[in-house]
């Protein structure tokens, strides 16, 4: 028997271990059982394949049934789950539970259905006839990508643990279960996942049956009406383009960029204020979400704004260069809130749509039903096109769970708090939220990414930093994932920590599937700039990103972006854009020591050292202006100054007590042309074993290049010919170069040893050559993307 969809083999599809029907035949019974109440369920006739005699792993593993794959093409898995199902060498495990769970996940219908009362269910359905061992239980929950939920046929008493019977007495049983409701249950849950199928599937061929539909064919005598129709047509367009030309003149079309600002809190309360705070950060992630919009400015971006005077919108939205803003305030009194919200033109200042809305609280569908309606509001206001995806996104409720829902919202609170603060206290309050929010509902997604958000947070700028949380991180993305896996926030977040580990392909692909789901998603464009940028040298790539996250920012963080950027762009030769990018975080945030020693390199890597020497004259003395003094001495042939910068250096890290050995080749080098041959022996041997350890360590590209660039000039100058150029072969593996390496290659005087060799010369024309394609790789983007 063929199952109702076409395309399927069977309706539904019973797994189980072969043990756990040969004693008593309890799952030929329960088959015989599920048939009668499927056949008073259903009006059709439901396909079941059941094997009576199936071959299990562990028995018989060589007699496998090649037609199975076919067989598991079907609409539900019910899986009998035993004591003795959940073992991975077992035949049905691997080539059913296994098999069925990877081929649903990529059919049509996808292995989770949205049934008609907007739940979602599993395609798997379990059947649980025994209470599972710890390891079992994770086990299959691993498998499965979740909790276990499962329809029990379980006889629990004192000692005892067997599956239920249809003659066991309800009473007795500590579950109190009837095995004909459970039955039932089972026939029921059946019925309401074949239901959405079916459902999804005629809407399907309902679309195809009109994009396909065929149009009747026009009447031969219209013919002469439609050609004189056209010509009366073009005259009048003609007439009106020269008569009315104000008629034909397109109206300005607005890019779709918006900015949130931070909401009001009119509660009588400030401790309402986190409540708030929620509704605004969900709109917004809703609004990110929707692909329409060319531009969604992240949180960050406005909290600039929040409890201070507020400019005039038109100024705002210059200030973040966007054409629409969005704005509200909210009060929340017991179980009730009320909230305005408004959407105001930019530059007119001229308000486009404002609703108000007043909800009494009694599950999270009256929160997030707001926040969804809102964001879709707004969309219908610009014309902005919602794909079915989008909406599903943005209607979807994260927790049914009204009480964990508000743990997670203070725990947001927290979070966002101790990511300006970094405060031991508020970091381990926000912890404690997430994790009763967890306790409160196991299932709830976004609390794990929340908790898992911290900890990278921790781990990433915590100065008193003690434990490794980047497995903890990782699982807690995972567990998110297991429940929602259209998370943009837990995708990111195992981005992170692949990117840390040095995993960069894993970082990228979870970036990616961040942006999939989340279009305007700042730090995901940012961290694919860096690791295009820093680990793999793909300046175009790096670029690309880098503009798409400067796109998405503004405030506080913009500057910094500003000066990345403008850095990408010193490294592949485009010394004015550079200085550009300089010159407008400057402009931004004033940082005048920032920007003075930003010129100075621009200098150097074009090779003009003298000018180098002197914009670095002029900046403020610390530590770093010691050792770029170093380098532009050494440069210019200012050895006299190098040295007395590199003893200054050296007796500013004897009071630190830590030396810093990443320029310690430079100080050997000054030591040695005064004359100081023992002091400057230790300098230069001290930066091989760093640079040596550096390579072993490899995290990046641009790492392990520094690393063999410096080795190669510290051998050099030691004389160790063979060494340097051991380095510099190991140097041009790299596919391409930032201008201040062939720089350093091309007049660094501790390379004078081997500068005339003609071996030397074509290693140094091979590099040149691969940075002058990358040099023209980033010119021709930046024309066609008229940047030039």
């Amino acid at each position: 028997m063929a199952s109702l969809i076409p395309g399927y083999n069977y309706d539904i599809f019973i797994s189980y271990r072969q043990k756990d029907n040969k004693h008593d035949g309890w799952v030929t019974e329960f088959v015989n059982q599920l048939k009668g109440e499927l056949e008073a369920t259903f009006k059709e006739d439901i396909s079941i394949y059941f094997d009576e005699n199936p071959h299990d792993g562990l028995l018989e593993t060589h007699d496998v049934n090649k037609s199975l794959e076919d067989k598991l093409k079907c609409l539900i898995f019910i899986p009998v789950i035993s004591q003795t199902y959940c073992d991975s060498k077992s035949y049905a495990w691997q080539h059913e539970l296994c098999a069925f769970n990877k081929l649903a996940k990529e059919d049509q219908f996808g292995r989770d259905i949205k049934l008609t009362s907007g739940n979602v269910a599993s395609r798997i359905l379990p059947v649980k006839i025994h209470d599972l061992d710890p390891e079992d239980k994770s086990l299959l929950e691993t498998e499965l990508g979740g909790v276990l939920r499962s329809i029990e046929f379980i006889y629990n008493s004192a000692g005892v643990n067997r599956p239920l019977n249809p003659s066991d007495n309800p009473d007795k049983n500590l579950n109190k279960t009837y095995y004909r409701d459970q039955v039932n249950k089972v026939a029921n849950a059946v019925k309401e996942i074949i239901t959405a199928i079916k459902k999804h599937s005629q809407h399907t061929e309902e679309v195809s049956k009109r994009d396909f539909e065929a149009k009747p064919a026009p009447q031969k005598n219209l013919r002469t009406k439609i050609i004189a129709g056209i010509l009366i047509l073009l005259v009048l367009i003609v007439l009106g383009y020269f008569i009315v030309p104000k008629v034909f003149k397109p109206q300005e079309q607005l890019e779709k960029s918006i900015a949130v600002l931070p909401f009001y809190n009119d509660s009588p309360s400030d401790s309402n204020t986190y409540f708030i705070n929620g509704i605004m950060e969900e709109i917004l992630n809703n609004l990110e979400k929707i692909g329409a919009f060319s531009k969604v400015l992240s949180r960050t971006s406005t909290e600039q704004y929040r409890g201070v005077v507020k400019p005039s919108i038109p100024k705002i939205a210059r200030e973040l260069d966007v054409n629409y803003i969005v704005e509200g305030s909210g009060q929340k009194y017991g179980n009730s809130y009320r909230l305005r919200v408004q959407l105001i033109e930019g530059k007119s200042d001229k308000h486009l749509w404002a609703e108000s809305y007043e909800k009494e609280i009694q599950d999270t569908k009256d929160i997030y039903g707001t926040q969804s309606q809102i964001a879709q509001a707004i969309a219908v206001a610009l014309k902005a096109t919602i794909s079915p995806d989008e909406r599903q996104l943005i209607e979807k409720s994260p927790t049914a769970n009204l009480k964990a829902y508000d743990k997670y919202l203070i725990a947001n609170e927290y979070r966002m708090d101790y990511e300006k603060t970094r405060d031991l206290n508020t970091y381990q309050k926000a912890v404690t939220f997430y994790k009763v929010a967890i306790e409160l509902d196991s299932a709830f997604a976004k609390a794990y990414v929340g908790l898992g958000w911290i900890y990278a947070d921790r781990y990433y700028w915590s100065n008193y930093y003690k434990e490794n949380f980047l497995d903890t991180c990782l699982v807690m993305a995972n567990k998110a994932l297991s429940f929602d896996d259209q998370l943009d926030e837990a995708y990111y977040t195992k981005g992170r920590v692949y990117q840390e580990n040095g995993h960069f392909e894993e970082a990228l692909d979870n970036y990616d599937k961040a942006l999939k789901i989340n279009p305007n998603y700042y730090y995901a464009y940012y961290a694919k700039g860096y690791i295009f940028g820093t680990i793999k040298f793909d300046l175009v790539k790096a670029i690309d990103n880098y503009h798409k996250a400067l796109k998405l920012i503004s405030g506080d963080e913009r500057p910094a972006m500003l000066r990345t950027l403008g850095g990408v762009y010193e490294n592949v030769g485009f010394i004015e854009k550079a200085k550009q990018y300089f010159q407008e975080a400057l402009a931004l945030d004033g940082n005048k020591t920032l920007y003075s020693r930003s010129l100075p390199m621009l200098e150097f890597s074009i090779g003009n050292f003298e000018e180098a020497f002197r914009l670095a004259e002029k900046n403020e003395i610390d530590s770093t202006y010691l050792h770029d003094m170093i380098l532009y001495n050494v440069g210019s042939g200012h050895d006299e100054e190098a040295y007395i910068h590199a003893k200054k250096l050296v007796e500013y890290y004897k009071k630190s007590g830590v030396l810093n050995l990443r320029q310690s080749y430079r100080v050997g080098y000054a030591f040695w042309k005064v004359g100081k041959f023992k002091e400057a022996e230790y300098y230069l041997n001290q930066q091989i074993k760093y640079s040596e350890e550096s390579i072993k360590l490899y995290r990046s590209e641009a790492q392990w290049g520094q690393a063999h660039i410096v080795l190669a000039i510290t051998y050099a100058f030691k004389g160790d010919k063979g060494k340097a150029y051991q380095s510099l072969d190991e140097l041009n593996k790299l596919n391409s170069f930032p201008l201040y390496r062939i720089t350093l290659l091309k007049y660094d005087p501790m390379l004078a040893s081997i500068h005339n060799e003609e071996r030397f010369q074509t290693l140094l024309k091979s590099m040149e050559a691969k940075y002058q394609a990358e040099h023209e790789r980033v010119r021709k983007w930046l024309e066609e993307n008229n940047m030039l």
